[in-house]
């Protein structure tokens, strides 16, 4: 029996999900109303400001959920890129997101985004607000595998930063880009296990650092104001020296949304944050693992470079994206619960 469309108003929203690591992702492709803007940081801005509305249609509940995570393709203003993307979130719209571009670089090749594909990898050029982001797919006998992508300008932005964390006294913290800010603590200052303890106590830690960082430190990106906030709290099992050892991490970012998977762009802050401390070399291959679902990520710095005044790293980043289906979701006049909630 062929499904039809249930009764609805207006256009019907059409995704494609997929997973990365356990982290989800939902990519837009149809029923979203024309972005306006000269560049991919100005759609951004238009969106947040004119069609906020859809977001929590299709993050929130009942279509989605509170840890839901979006992409919606756009037009680029790069001659370069394949396709530009925004991404979506519980709390709004972040500047990079190393699991999405994983599973965009795979769907772009699958969906025919990009031209004719090649083996071993197809490329795949995706404007994400941070900047042009170079993804590799894998690519053999009509189809596509693991997808490795290479960062914009990583640096650390401060170590051994102090600052008054509510509930817990002085906390030493790093900060370091990798697309977005995130901020790195030790998950054992807080008497806490990455892998072991509960995800509740994690996230209330790293929230607190989160709001205590936003209060008391100021960020600034030497290419943007809209690049230069404090995106997450990523806690770690503190094996920052270069091991051929898994090294586990968590990540809390937007409103205190949990990664599944390891975190792409966090990956690409704590490697460039590790290179900065003299802790790994180039082309040294490190195994990030997730410590909510045991998923993993590989991360490498290829070469120095500079952002502004800051020494910076590119980064590779590796993983896997899988579909888990496709959806068309409608709205009905009546309901006065289809605009979305969420329950915290």
């Amino acid at each position: 029996m062929d499904l039809q469309l249930p009764p609805h108003k207006g256009d019907a929203l059409s995704v494609v999900d997929m997973h990365t690591g356990g982290e989800p992702l939902r990519i837009i492709f149809d029923g979203y109303p024309e972005v306006k803007g000269d560049s991919v940081l100005s759609k951004r801005r238009y969106v947040r400001e004119h069609l906020d509305h859809l977001r929590k249609v299709l993050m929130y509940e009942p279509r989605g959920h509170y840890d839901m995570y979006g992409a919606l393709i756009v037009d680029s203003e790069l001659p370069e890129a394949d396709l530009g993307v925004l991404f979506m979130h519980n709390e709004g719209y972040s500047t990079m997101c190393g699991h999405a571009v994983i599973a965009l670089g795979r769907y772009a090749v699958d969906y025919k985004l990009v031209k004719e594909p090649q083996a071993p990898e197809t490329q795949v050029n995706i404007h994400c607000p941070c900047g042009l982001v170079k993804a590799f797919v894998e690519y053999s006998g009509g189809k596509t595998g693991g997808v490795r992508f290479l960062s914009v300008p990583a640096f650390a932005f401060a170590t051994g930063v102090t600052v008054k964390v509510e509930g817990f006294g002085d906390v030493t913290v790093d900060i370091s880009y990798g697309g977005a800010f995130y901020a790195f603590v030790n998950a054992q200052t807080f008497g806490l296990d990455v892998t072991k303890s509960r995800t509740r106590d994690l996230v209330d830690a790293a929230t607190a650092v989160t709001n205590a960082v936003k209060a008391q430190v100021k960020l600034h990106h030497p290419t943007s104001d809209d690049l230069a906030f404090l995106y997450g709290t990523i806690l770690t099992d503190g094996k920052d020296d270069y091991s051929s050892d898994p090294t586990a991490n968590i990540c809390v970012f937007a409103e205190a949304q949990v990664d599944r998977s390891p975190t792409g762009s966090g990956v690409t802050a704590r490697v460039a944050l590790q290179y900065h401390k003299g802790l790994i070399q180039l082309n040294k291959i490190r195994t990030f693992e997730s410590g909510a679902t045991g998923s993993q990520f590989t991360g490498r710095a290829v070469e120095e470079t500079k952002c502004g005044d800051f020494k910076a790293v590119v980064v590779e980043v590796a993983g896997r994206a899988f579909y888990t289906g496709v959806s068309h979701f409608v709205q009905e006049p009546e309901d006065k619960l289809t605009h979305g909630f969420l329950l915290k």
